[in-house]
């Protein structure tokens, strides 16, 4: 052992860090990230907002973000038809620093977190390096599926302090039930119940939001990210709706001006174009349903999705599959689900080049056998 490694936090020896490999690939469809470039119309509001505001780049910015938070409450109301005041808005650089201030504030030592496996990497990641007790819990193996029995069951076991929950799942990404998200608020009564929606505007018809259980659960907690749907992964946006004390809590562990002008800035005029950047979604969503039909006509299994991929399963051997996607120039996810891979939904053309490369492999990359 080094002599930093003795110096370092033993939670954190052996550690290794996040990252989804970043590779200079034609087809990359590894990260969520929508592949549709910012409009270019949408670049010159957003310039000239800029143009104005840098030469006061000398001063600190709104430390309270007064106008973001207002552009956030509109936004969801439109989308949502839920009203939230500024008071119930917080955001940050992404959605991982919110959930990493929720967690500041709810977690640490000699708390726990509970979450449902397979989710979202980070929430165990966030919560172990600041000091909080992990608790992974578990989803049926063969759907992937949370349901309300056992969400209790794992819940009572654990008295968490935190729960994360992901609606749309990912790496799943199958929404969740109204009935799971109320069940753990009442068998978890001390902890603060987080609902991951960042694939919120990827959801079929008909899939309900969190958002909507807010005013009769002040526990609850709802996360939303503008990196998806708005094509705005670079600018790094992250927002979360909940209490107005929960939102009093996180103002006690954020840095000092933790969200940049020009970040805000960003972020506010993004806004302002809602409809426009989010004129992408519907023909994501058509690539998504596309990769679900054709790869079970390939045999293989995807899980239906409510988010801008899909995992599919019925691989001999995922790691190698990846490998051989890679080869031919298309980058995708290993989630570290045996016999799975994930494939975010991209451009008609990146999505025929996945399709065509995955339909050379199938014939000695496929397994007739059933996976969990």
């Amino acid at each position: 052992m080094s002599e930093i490694t003795e110096l370092l936090r033993p939670g954190l020896r052996g550690r290794t860090p996040y990252g989804a490999p970043q590779l200079d690939v034609d087809v990359q469809l590894n990260t969520n990230e929508s592949s549709y470039p910012v409009p270019p119309e949408v670049v010159e509001a957003i310039l000239a907002e800029l143009a104005d505001e840098l030469g006061t780049l000398n001063r600190y910015p709104d430390r309270e973000f007064t106008a973001l938070r207002k552009a956030l409450g509109d936004y969801l109301h439109d989308r949502s038809g839920v009203s939230l005041r500024p008071e119930q808005l917080w955001a940050g650089n992404g959605s991982n620093e919110v959930l990493s201030h929720l967690v500041q504030a709810f977690g640490g030592p000699e708390r726990t977190a509970l979450g449902f496996t397979p989710a979202y990497s980070m929430h165990p990641i966030i919560a172990e390096t600041l000091g909080t007790t992990w608790v992974d819990g578990q989803r049926d193996r063969a759907s992937f599926d949370l349901t309300v029995e056992s969400a209790i069951e794992q819940a009572k076991g654990v008295d968490p302090h935190l729960v994360f929950l992901c609606s749309p799942n990912n790496p799943t990404g199958t929404a969740l039930p109204f009935d799971v998200v109320e069940a753990m608020l009442e068998a978890a009564p001390r902890a603060i119940v987080v609902v991951d929606e960042a694939y919120a505007e990827f959801a079929r018809p008909g899939t309900p939001t969190a958002l909507s259980l807010l005013e009769r659960h002040p526990r609850l907690v709802v996360t939303r990210t503008m990196s998806k749907a708005f094509a705005l992964a670079g600018g790094r946006l992250g927002y979360l709706a909940a209490d107005p004390e929960v939102i009093d809590a996180l103002r006690l562990v954020r840095l000092p001006y933790h969200l940049s002008a020009p970040t805000q800035t960003i972020a506010r005029v993004a806004l302002e174009h809602a409809d426009r950047l989010l004129e992408t979604v519907e023909a994501i969503k058509d690539q998504r349903d596309r990769l679900v039909t054709e790869l079970t006509a390939l045999g293989l299994r995807p899980v239906p999705s409510d988010a801008n991929f899909v995992l599919f399963g019925g691989l001999a051997d995922a790691a190698a599959t990846w490998q051989a996607l890679l080869d031919r120039g298309v980058l995708v996810r290993d989630v570290g689900i045996p016999h799975h891979l994930r494939v975010t939904a991209g451009t008609p053309e990146e999505t025929t080049r996945f399709l065509t490369a995955l339909a050379e492999l199938v014939p000695t990359h496929a397994t007739t056998k059933e996976t969990p």
